[in-house]
């Protein structure tokens, strides 16, 4: 088995359907295991297994802030995943980029190799946050980690700002249909 350490918010979470924390899950109406990337990448590649910290609305430094060494224990790799509600709150893209450095950091200097998605297309977004995804996926793409495209993987082709019709079910989230095409086509094993 190869264990992934994966930290990040409610896209990582699986959310509206799915929260790794038992919980949270029990509000849930209907959960469904299926709502999140790791599952699909998991049964693409049956030799991976994923240790999940991802909590609804946090920033990138709410999720630094969990970030530790109980995460990391026994990972053979990390997924740094954050940044659409420093967009939603209107932090600043830097700050947030800052961020997802200093995990890449935290994560290398452990001796792991880190991987960090971009950020989706937000269809509840406004003109500004199109802009400031943007601008956050430039500032990933130039992070030492590899990138996982989940940007370019959900967006329409007609409307890049956009998750593609029938990809999300709410506008901020993948549908568990987005959930498959992000593990199974944007997920890789990072290398570096």
């Amino acid at each position: 088995m190869i264990l992934v350490a994966v930290v990040g918010d409610s896209i990582s979470a699986g959310s509206p359907l799915w929260d790794p924390d038992p919980a949270v899950r029990a509000r849930i109406p209907r959960p469904d295991e299926r709502s999140q990337w790791q599952y699909w990448a998991a049964l693409a590649d049956p030799r991976l297994q994923f240790r999940t910290s991802a909590v609804y609305g946090q920033r990138t430094d709410e999720i630094a802030a969990r970030l530790d060494d109980a995460l990391l224990r026994g990972a053979a790799a990390l997924v740094v995943q954050g940044g659409i509600n420093d967009v939603v709150q209107s932090r600043p893209v830097k700050d947030a980029a800052a961020d997802l450095a200093a995990m890449v950091d935290r994560g290398r200097r452990a001796g792991l190799p880190v991987a960090v998605p971009d950020l989706l297309p937000w269809n509840n977004g406004d003109d500004r946050a199109a802009r400031e995804i943007l601008r956050l996926n430039e500032l990933i793409r130039a992070l030492p980690a590899d990138l996982l495209p989940f940007h370019d993987t959900l967006a329409d082709p007609d409307a890049p700002q956009r998750m593609r019709e029938g990809l999300s079910d709410d506008g901020d989230h993948p549908s568990v249909e987005g959930h498959r095409r992000l593990g199974e086509r944007a997920f890789r094993l990072p290398e570096s």
